[in-house]
């Protein structure tokens, strides 16, 4: 068990948390964690129709929404989609979220994935775990935090990297109670269900999260799971918060 409980999904766009973890989110949140969503971008490419200063605010206003559903607070560090960059000014930005948040528990994208942009997010989140304790890394108003928080990657989409090789993931969170959850939060980025069907070929974005969830379940014989991979680097924590957290609900696998 830990003293603060407090977690945090760093993410590229509105909706990825949702879609890669927002179930494991929701278990954390029944179990007295307090719970932030930040995305690096507001989605503003997200739109065939909707110019992008207006899909923008449409999109910020659903992820709100979307983290109100487990009385969580939502974040935008208000980079521009296909441009987020490991450069000082999005460093130092990563970096304040993690200080203001003090999370204990982070989420991240994979460091392979389909999107560059996610791969970009994933590297600025666990650099940011890490420097958020360094204090001659400056960022105004906010002083350094430690400890180092526990960082897991989520899933790549459809489980697999940038050559196609499957991922394994050594943590699998049953997250079969709470599927109606993380489809109501889904539900919320109501805007996504046309520009996915156009973008992706996907005409039910929630039938698309429920496969997944699936799949993964059957890595454990659950109805539903979500899959991480805990980093483990010189520096950062070596205990599962997940399975202490969790208890039962959390199968560690040998990959």
């Amino acid at each position: 068990m830990v003293d603060r409980k407090v977690a945090l999904a760093c993410m590229a766009h509105p909706d990825d948390a949702e879609f890669t973890c927002g179930g494991t989110l929701a278990l954390l949140h029944q179990h007295g964690w307090q719970i932030h969503i930040a995305t690096m971008t507001p989605g503003d490419c997200g739109s065939e129709q909707l110019g992008p200063e207006e899909i923008s605010c449409i999109r910020r206003g659903e992820a709100a929404h979307a983290a109100s559903v487990l009385d969580g607070t939502y974040h935008c560090l208000e980079c521009r989609d296909g441009f987020i960059a490991y450069d000082g000014p999005t460093i130092v930005a990563t970096v304040a979220l993690v200080r203001e948040v003090q999370p204990t528990l982070m989420f991240a994208h994979p460091p392979h994935d389909y999107l560059i942009d996610h791969e970009v997010t994933s590297a600025l989140a666990r650099n940011a775990a890490f420097f958020a304790g360094v204090p001659n890394l400056k960022t105004e108003g906010r002083g350094p935090f430690r400890p180092v928080p526990c960082l897991y990657y989520v899933d790549p989409v459809e489980g697999k990297d940038s050559f196609g090789t499957r991922v394994e993931p050594s943590t699998v969170v049953d997250t079969s109670r709470v599927i109606d959850i993380k489809a109501r939060m889904l539900a919320c980025h109501a805007s996504q269900r046309e520009w996915l069907r156009q973008q992706h070929g996907m005409d039910e974005y929630i039938e698309a999260m429920r496969t997944m969830g699936r799949r993964c379940g059957e890595l454990i014989g659950a109805a539903s799971a979500e899959g991480f991979r805990q980093h483990l680097g010189h520096g950062y924590p070596q205990d599962n918060v997940l399975a202490s957290e969790l208890g039962d609900l959390v199968h560690v696998r040998q990959v």
